[in-house]
């Protein structure tokens, strides 16, 4: 591995399997049975032979349309989901912004999931304790740190979980669009924060369909369609040629 790439990915595929049919009644499944299958499946290749490299301090883009593989892509790269073939390696410690709140436990309070989460980071307690104050405060919880999360908003617990995942100190950050659920100004803070790393020369991957970001954010960027990738290369390039793609889609429905 190049010492100068943060994340190598190569011929990566994923498959889910979709039911064809669905038996409504008692009779359609039992005939089924008595054919030799309760179910037959097809097959959906969210992701077909994708193979990219990010440099370290680089911020890099992932633009396509929906369903074209972005948040796959990006949850295979986190280890939430695994591929079913090609490799992926990884150079350092990556902090995913796609799904705030995974390992976040309702029954426990705010306080309690600071802690587990900061130890599934990696962080030891005395870390952690040393950051707490700063997390409560930049999620604007202070005053809900002993409740259960599961009296917490959607966009508390989206807040609570960025700043938790913030103060970890990656070297990767995996950011999709799920910041928005948030309120706006504290959308800003986060797009601050993520700026102030950007500039430390941190690695930040950044799935958005605002290619206006994207554009001001992102040096380089790779185009999926379909599981595929289109193209890959400097921002304005490929985004000229998303928005053909998405024109000429636009055009033949």
């Amino acid at each position: 591995m190049d010492e100068g790439d943060a994340i190598i990915v190569e011929h990566l595929s994923k498959r889910y399997r979709i039911p064809h049919e669905r038996k409504q009644t008692i009779f359609e499944h039992l005939f089924s049975l008595f054919k030799g299958g309760a179910y037959s499946y097809e097959e959906f290749c969210a992701l077909n032979d994708v193979s990219f490299r990010v440099r370290h301090g680089e911020t890099y883009g992932i633009i396509g349309p929906n369903g074209s593989g972005k948040s796959t892509l990006l949850k295979i790269l986190a280890g939430v989901l695994y591929a079913d073939g090609g490799v992926k390696i990884v150079q350092g410690r990556i902090a995913p912004f796609i799904e705030l709140g995974v390992g976040f436990q309702p029954d426990l309070t705010a306080k309690e999931n600071i802690y587990l989460y900061g130890a599934i980071m990696g962080l030891k307690k005395r870390e952690i304790r040393e950051r707490y104050d700063e997390i409560i405060e930049f999620a604007e919880l202070k005053r809900f740190e002993n409740m259960r999360l599961k009296n917490f908003s959607s966009g508390m617990v989206v807040r609570l979980a960025f700043s938790t995942a913030i103060q970890t100190d990656p070297d990767i950050l995996l950011v999709d669009e799920v910041l928005s659920v948030g309120d706006e100004s504290f959308q800003q803070k986060c797009n601050q924060k993520i700026g102030e790393l950007r500039s430390k020369g941190k690695t930040i991957i950044f799935v958005s369909h605002s290619l206006e970001t994207v554009h001001t954010l992102c040096s380089r960027c790779l185009l999926l369609d379909k599981g595929q990738v289109i193209q890959i290369g400097p921002t304005p390039d490929v985004v000229h040629t998303y928005l053909s793609l998405i024109g000429s889609k636009g055009a033949s429905s």
